[in-house]
């Protein structure tokens, strides 16, 4: 049985084959790409390790490939040279069903977490196992899920939006579910930028920043 360690191992496995070698050059078109409309990498900031666990999965999940149009997951899926193990298959096959949304904190249960997801108005739990911070009430974010064994976990990249927010990413949510063609990666690669303007611009407020409106042209 594949256990939550396992599954991270070999997705880190699964990571390191496609950011290195001959996807060198892939990997930093990806990051310039990605900091780029999300804000600037900073090492030296507290959230840099988030920012990168939040990348890692966006290259690896979301963005295709400019060699082969189709993201690292579907052509590790595809590959045969790879040498993947039983498990390495298994971790493909959960990632492949990964739930990428925003999500509200309801409260804590034992040891799960109780979510909202904003995106289609249902309760989840999930497991706080390996999770190394907690979560504020009512508290919004972007997070991605896997299902291992029948019970949810987080993956480690995360994007945490301001409550006074809350109203603004609901609004648009109402938006993107009445029309199917908007782009809802998008959004998020959006909600990302706005997040990381709010802390270089920590002395305005969060309405003007997450607005569609921009008067503040930040």
């Amino acid at each position: 049985m594949l256990t939550l360690q396992l599954f991270e191992e070999s997705y880190q496995k699964l990571i390191g084959h496609f950011t290195e070698g001959a996807y060198q050059e892939e990997l930093m078109m990806a990051k310039k790409e990605f900091f780029s409309n999300t804000g600037t990498l900073d090492e030296n900031k507290s959230n840099y390790a988030l920012r990168m666990r939040q990348f890692f999965d966006w290259y690896f999940l979301t963005r295709k490939l400019s060699s082969h149009m189709q993201t690292p997951l579907a052509v590790a899926m595809e590959q045969r040279n790879l040498r993947l193990t039983n498990e390495d298959t298994e971790t493909l096959n959960i990632l492949a069903q990964h739930q990428h949304s925003l999500f509200e904190f309801i409260k804590g249960k034992n040891d799960y977490f109780i979510l909202r997801d904003f995106f289609t108005n249902k309760k989840i739990e999930v497991l706080s196992e390996g999770q190394i911070f907690n979560f504020d009430d009512k508290e919004s974010f972007e997070a991605r899920l896997v299902n291992v064994n029948g019970k949810n976990y987080f993956l480690k990249g995360f994007c945490f939006h301001p409550q006074s927010a809350q109203k603004y990413i609901l609004d648009e949510i109402k938006t993107y579910k009445k029309n199917p063609d908007l782009d809802f990666k998008e959004f998020l690669m959006r909600l990302n930028k706005m997040r990381y303007k709010l802390e270089q611009y920590r002395h305005i407020k969060p309405e003007m920043i997450y607005t569609n409106e921009n008067k503040l042209k930040l």
